[in-house]
C-alpha cells in the first residue's frame, strides 16, 4: 500500500446482498452518500462496467460539491470498483482516484472494506479519511433501518 492510498473497514449490521443493493441502487445511495450534514441535490448513476455516475451534494455551509466517475467492475454481491474525482461547476473532473468496495459475508453482518488509491498527495488522502469515515457512519445508520431495501 502506498502512502497515497486509503483503506477503511466497517462492520455493517446487514447481510451482504442488502449492503450491495444500497451501494448500487440509485434510489438508496443518495440517502446516505456523503459526510454527515451533506445532502444529495441530484445524481445520475449507470451502474454497469463502463457506466458513469455524477452527484451534486450540498454541504452544511450551503456550498455545492460535485463528484463523478466511471464504474470499472460490478460483481454482485461482493465488489464495486469505480473511479472518483471532484468536479468543478462545469463538470470538469480534477485528480482521479480508484475506489474498490469489497463486501465480505459475516452472516447477518457484512465487513465492508473501502480502498481509495492514487491520491495526488497525502493531504488529499487525509481529508478523505474524515469524509469517508463520516459517510460510512451514515451508511451504517441507514442500514439499521434497512426494511426499505427488501
Amino acid at each position: 500500500m502506498s502512502d497515497r492510498d486509503l483503506v477503511l473497514t466497517r462492520l455493517i449490521g446487514a447481510p451482504r446482498p442488502l449492503v450491495f443493493k444500497a451501494w448500487t441502487d440509485p434510489s438508496h445511495i443518495a440517502r446516505w452518500w456523503g459526510p454527515k450534514g451533506f445532502v444529495t441535490i441530484d445524481h445520475e448513476m449507470d451502474v454497469r462496467p463502463g457506466g458513469s455516475y455524477q452527484f451534486r451534494m450540498r454541504g452544511p455551509d450551503g456550498v455545492d460539491l460535485r463528484k463523478r466517475g466511471v464504474y470499472q467492475e460490478i460483481v454482485a454481491p461482493e465488489r464495486v470498483v469505480f473511479t472518483f474525482a471532484w468536479a468543478d461547476e462545469h463538470g470538469r473532473p480534477g485528480n482521479q482516484t480508484l475506489i474498490t468496495v469489497t463486501l465480505e459475508d459475516r452472516g447477518a453482518q457484512t465487513l465492508l472494506t473501502l480502498r481509495q488509491e492514487n491520491f495526488d498527495n497525502v493531504e488529499n488522502r487525509d481529508s478523505h479519511v474524515v469524509g469517508w469515515t463520516s459517510c460510512l457512519e451514515r451508511f451504517a445508520e441507514y442500514m439499521i433501518s434497512r426494511e426499505s431495501l427488501t
